[in-house]
């Protein structure tokens, strides 16, 4: 069935441009260039999507327009001086607004997008589509440390294997978690994340397990613990490192019997769950000191992923920083770009808060930005002091005031590193001959071979 477009502007060449190319790539378009005639052709059919332009066609009233988005995606065009009227388009309803000159390709694709959403939600598909597709949302990137975590998810998430997921704060372990659970038989069952440093000690015995009335004081009731709470399920265990020692070994036990009590019972439930943690402790160091089980440590070991620190897998943060633009979910609905010179600095930076802090700066740069529709460097707030230099520059450093031959024998031996392939690449990078660099590295007494 041919979706159709009910195109609102005025009659000039960029209006026929836009009818035409959307005629090509298959879409039924009406273009009308007044108010009046749109309420008629609205009358007769409705449209998958009206395509409204600024400035506004002849008798197109603020009233007519938030009517039209009560009913319809509507999908706005303007020039830069018409972008308070498409915020304002924006604040009744509108679904986006794309700014002139615009690329046909990229407004065949919004809209596009923006039929095949207002297409799941009328037949009550939206939710799922959310949370079967795009739930692992943190999970983009180019990087090949993303690809390997992704196989190996893949690989693991069929089975029943119990998953122990290592990384560093922030860099989306929660996240794998979910891709697991999203991956595995148990999808349509419910994932259940317990905070393993949230719950004090006293409590956690309870709320894992759960109780029986009159278990303890203040215990009124049979209270089902969470791993009852996640039957058919995947319970997440996150940070399990701050687990207990009482719990550990009744953790073990169910991990071993899959078998449980509720606190105050004489009674074994089934636990018919799969366990994922995750945790940015050393595990195997924490069992060598007596800190964490040993038994528990193999049993969480069956298999085992590492989430890579973002600064180990920067091909990921451009396409990090273009999803949290296209998916704020706190913001106006303003579609903004980033200056190149402000995602060098994104590049630069070694995020110690990974994927967390990103987000988090991104998140800052949209509100700093305002209604501009590009992010450049003074909207990013970033501690300068741990901005790592570009990669395309050269920084050597001593612990003494260098002599010149120190100096450029530490300066060809980065070069060296930077460059392991023929001596012929070196010579040209350094902008010397072949004979010089090798009289070079015979005079500075650096290894040949580390050229080759």
């Amino acid at each position: 069935m041919t979706d159709t477009i009910l195109l609102v502007g005025g009659d000039d060449q960029s209006h026929r441009d836009i009818a035409a190319d959307l005629r090509r790539r298959g879409y039924q378009v009406t273009a009308v260039a007044h108010g009046s005639s749109a309420q008629r052709a609205l009358a007769a059919a409705a449209p998958d999507l009206i395509l409204l332009e600024h400035p506004w066609a002849k008798d197109v009233s603020w009233t007519l327009i938030e009517r039209w988005t009560q009913d319809h995606p509507v999908l706005v065009v303007c020039g830069e001086p018409g972008i308070e009227a498409a915020l304002q388009a924006l604040r009744l309803g509108a679904t986006e607004f794309l700014v002139r000159p615009v690329d046909l390709v990229e407004l065949a694709g919004a809209i596009r997008r923006i039929i095949d959403n207002a297409l799941l939600y009328r037949r009550g598909e939206f939710y799922t589509s959310v949370v079967r597709q795009e739930a692992p949302s943190l999970m983009v990137g180019e990087s090949e440390p993303l690809r390997r975590l992704l196989a190996a998810l893949q690989a693991v998430a069929p089975t029943e294997a119990t998953v122990l997921i290592l990384g560093e704060s922030g860099v989306g372990k929660e996240k794998v978690a979910q891709e697991i659970h999203r991956l595995s038989p148990r999808a349509a069952g419910p994932l259940v994340a317990v905070d393993c440093c949230s719950l004090p000690e006293s409590l956690f015995e309870s709320e894992l397990f759960g109780h029986e009335r009159g278990a303890f004081t203040g215990a009124a009731q049979r209270k089902p613990g969470l791993i009852e709470q996640a039957s058919g399920g995947t319970l997440f265990l996150d940070e399990i490192g701050e687990l207990p020692a009482p719990i550990q070994a009744k953790l073990l036990r169910v991990l071993e019997t899959k078998r449980f009590r509720r606190l105050g019972s004489a009674v074994d439930l089934q636990a018919q769950v799969r366990i994922v943690a995750a945790t940015n402790r050393d595990l195997d160091g924490m069992a060598q000191r007596g800190e964490f089980r040993q038994d528990l440590l193999y049993r969480l070991n069956a298999f085992v992923v590492t989430v890579a620190a973002l600064r180990d897998r920067r091909a990921d943060i451009a396409p990090l920083v273009r999803h949290f633009l296209a998916n704020p979910g706190f913001s106006k609905r303003i579609i903004k770009r980033v200056s190149e010179t402000a995602m060098q600095q994104l590049l630069d930076y070694d995020w110690p808060g990974n994927v967390r802090e990103l987000r988090n700066v991104v998140e800052r740069a949209i509100i700093l930005s305002g209604n501009k529709l590009r992010i450049d460097s003074e909207h990013l707030t970033l501690p300068q002091s741990t901005v790592r230099p570009s990669t395309n520059g050269v920084t050597l450093t001593f612990d003494h005031e260098p002599t010149l031959a120190e100096i450029e024998q530490c300066y060809l031996q980065l070069i060296l590193t930077r460059h392991p392939g023929p001596r012929a690449v070196v010579a040209r990078v350094l902008g010397i001959g072949e004979r010089t660099l090798y009289r070079l590295l015979a005079d500075l007494k650096v290894d040949p071979a580390a050229s080759e």
